[in-house]
C-alpha cells in the first residue's frame, strides 16, 4: 500500500492494486528490454504469473499499462482536499506539488518512464492525447465543486483544459530533456498561467 492510500482499504483491494501494480511492472520491464512492439500481452501475463484474462481485468489494452495514469485519483482527492478560498490555479498547484512529493522516489521513477515510454512510442504518444482530452473531464468535477457550478460549464472546461495543457507541456520538454524536473515545470507552467501568460 502506497503512503498515500487510506487505511482502511480492504485487503482484497489491496491485493487487486498489488496485482496490478505487479503486471505493470512486469510490462514496463519487457517494454525496455525487449520493446513495446515486440511485446505481447502473454509475454506480460506469463512474465507477471497471471493469465491473459486476467492482464485484461486490469488493463483493457497493452496501450493502457503505459497510458492509463494511476496518479489521477491521487491528484483529484488533493485537490479536493485544499482550502475553498484558493484560487483554483492556486488549490491545483498544491494539489500537484503534494501529490508528487508523496510519491516514493521509485513511484516516481516509474510514473517518468512510463510518460518517457508514452512519448516516445508514436503509437502511445497519438494515444496519450486522448489520455488528456479525459483527465480534462477528470479536473474539470472538482474544480466545478470549487466553484459551484456544473463540469460541463464552458469556463469550467476551458480552466481544465489549461491547467492539463500545462502537464502536457511539461511532459513533451521531459520527452526532450529526459532529466528534466517535471514538477518543477508543471509548478512553473501553473505560476504562468496563473499570471495570465505573460510573454
Amino acid at each position: 500500500m502506497k503512503p498515500s492510500e487510506p487505511a482502511t482499504v480492504s485487503l482484497r483491494e489491496r491485493k487487486k492494486a498489488k496485482t496490478r501494480q505487479v503486471i505493470r511492472e512486469h510490462a514496463m520491464r519487457l517494454f525496455a528490454e525487449q520493446g513495446y512492439a515486440r511485446t505481447t500481452v502473454d509475454q506480460i501475463a506469463e512474465a507477471a504469473e497471471v493469465s491473459p484474462s486476467t492482464f485484461f481485468r486490469y488493463f483493457p489494452t497493452k496501450e493502457d499499462v503505459v497510458l492509463a495514469d494511476d496518479l489521477d485519483p491521487l491528484m483529484v482527492a488533493a485537490l479536493r482536499a485544499q482550502p475553498a478560498e484558493l484560487h483554483p490555479i492556486e488549490a491545483m498547484r498544491r494539489a500537484v506539488r503534494q501529490t508528487l512529493s508523496d510519491l516514493p522516489d521509485e513511484d516516481w521513477a516509474a510514473e517518468r518512464n512510463r510518460q518517457q515510454l508514452a512519448m516516445s512510442v508514436p503509437e502511445l504518444r497519438a494515444k496519450l492525447f486522448d489520455e488528456y482530452t479525459r483527465t480534462i473531464e477528470v479536473v474539470a468535477g472538482p474544480l466545478a465543486e470549487r466553484a459551484g457550478r456544473k463540469p460541463d460549464d464552458f469556463e469550467i472546461r476551458n480552466l481544465a483544459g489549461a491547467i492539463i495543457g500545462v502537464s502536457l507541456a511539461a511532459v513533451t520538454a521531459m520527452a526532450d530533456n529526459p532529466k528534466a524536473d517535471v514538477m518543477k515545470l508543471i509548478d512553473k507552467g501553473l505560476a504562468h498561467l496563473a499570471a495570465g501568460l505573460p510573454l
